[in-house]
């Protein structure tokens, strides 16, 4: 995907220029058209550009998803008041505390006053508002049903925040102990065992393999101790690279999901993703191969993404959704027997709605139970270490007084 800038006319003659991220000029040129926009002008963004072309528009940053959460509910309250759409975009500019936000609305109303849609007007801000986002609100204004839509938008941008917070409160403490660890095994490699590898090198005594083994590497600890971060930075940079690709960030999220512990609640957040927003979707009049294209861009994971990406194209070839869930391998034996009663009594949406609850369930519980799941592991991993240091340390002088004890 590139980044556009593009020029245009609305139906009322006024100039109206954006940039907007889009696979092709063409598809830029389309895009202009449903928004009612002559095009005139359409120009790739240069990369170097972006940077300065972004800072014109005074909208550095993205927004947190507290403030697209607060976004959200305001504009949802505001339109269930019945309060026109550019007086409710200039009350949460003035009563937002955070100059961001207040900007965002100043540039948002400027471009509604210019003819664009709400939706429109989204569009063309990628770095804050994602596909699904701008999508489910051009549904909502072209259904009348955008109260409701902003409703849901912000049930499901709660239900994942509630979600990462929890990940993050469930992993603090296992996280403390391995930085703790990982120091506690620094200094000792910089400062105790160089000691005993003086001691023994006095001794000129044949050494266990893994004594020589820690005595190397606490010496290039010691000699070469900024090659560590110098290769972590590089290493860093390599894995962002690799996760830029396509095929570099599938594998990334199809190893992640199978990861111990963490794998399965990952899997469940993405189909409880899937389900919800699907739901959504179908219940706003969106065909079901559209609504699983708007899906495919929120489940939060390529894997799964190109699996949906596949159901769409079954359904477009005219196959069942019971028929195109077993064929995704991604449902479970209880998930297909509910698509199947949704699907042959009209009601798929409820049905899906229903195993989104489940994998709510299954992953508030896991996630409970995240501390106390990691927590063996990582003992053991504790348990390894301090063995291996312990052995590799005072091994030598255990066979030292063996030797002492036989003379």
């Amino acid at each position: 995907m590139d980044n556009f800038r593009y020029e245009g006319r609305n139906a009322k003659g006024a100039t109206v220029s954006g940039q907007i991220e889009s696979a092709s000029a063409q598809a830029v040129a389309a895009w202009m058209r449903t928004q009612g926009l002559l095009p005139i002008r359409i120009q790739r963004a240069k990369a170097e550009s972006e940077g300065s072309w972004q800072q014109s528009l005074g909208l550095g940053g993205k927004l947190t998803p507290l403030d697209l959460m607060l976004f959200t509910r305001q504009l949802g309250i505001t339109v269930k008041a019945g309060v026109p759409m550019l007086q409710a975009l200039a009350g949460i500019q003035k009563s937002s505390g955070n100059p961001r936000m207040a900007e965002l609305m100043r540039k948002l109303n400027e471009d509604l006053e210019h003819g664009l849609d709400l939706s429109g007007a989204m569009a063309r801000r990628p770095e804050f508002f994602d596909d699904y986002y701008v999508s489910m609100v051009r549904i909502g204004e072209n259904s009348g049903q955008l109260e409701e839509i902003l409703d849901r938008l912000y049930e499901q941008l709660e239900f994942e925040a509630d979600t990462r917070k929890k990940i993050k409160s469930a992993l603090r403490y296992p996280s403390f102990v391995i930085i703790a660890l990982v120091i506690a095994v620094g200094l000792l490699s910089i400062f105790v065992i160089p000691v005993f590898g003086k001691l023994y090198a006095s001794m000129k005594m044949e050494l266990p393999l893994l004594t020589r083994v820690l005595i190397g590497v606490s010496d290039f600890a010691v000699g070469y101790w900024w090659t560590v971060p110098l290769a972590a930075g590089v290493a860093m940079y390599g894995v962002r690279l690799i996760l830029a690709t396509s095929a570099g960030r599938l594998a990334w999220d199809r190893w992640k999901l199978r990861l111990p512990v963490i794998g399965s609640i990952l899997s469940k957040a993405a189909m409880a993703r899937f389900c919800v927003s699907f739901c959504i979707a179908s219940r706003s009049g969106v065909p079901i191969d559209k609504a699983l294209s708007l899906v495919a861009s929120v489940v939060d994971n390529a894997y799964y993404a190109g699996k949906v990406q596949e159901m769409r194209a079954a359904i477009e070839r005219g196959d069942s959704i019971l028929k195109t869930s077993q064929a995704a391998g991604i449902f479970k034996a209880l998930e297909l027997q509910m698509i199947a009663i949704g699907e042959e009594s009209g009601s798929i949406d409820d049905m899906l709605e229903q195993v989104g609850s489940i994998y709510k369930k299954e992953m508030d519980f896991e996630v409970a139970r995240l501390g106390e799941s990691i927590e063996p592991i990582i003992l053991v991993f504790i348990g390894g270490i301090v063995t291996v240091l312990m052995l590799g340390i005072f091994m030598p002088l255990w066979d030292m007084g063996q030797m002492a004890k036989q003379h």
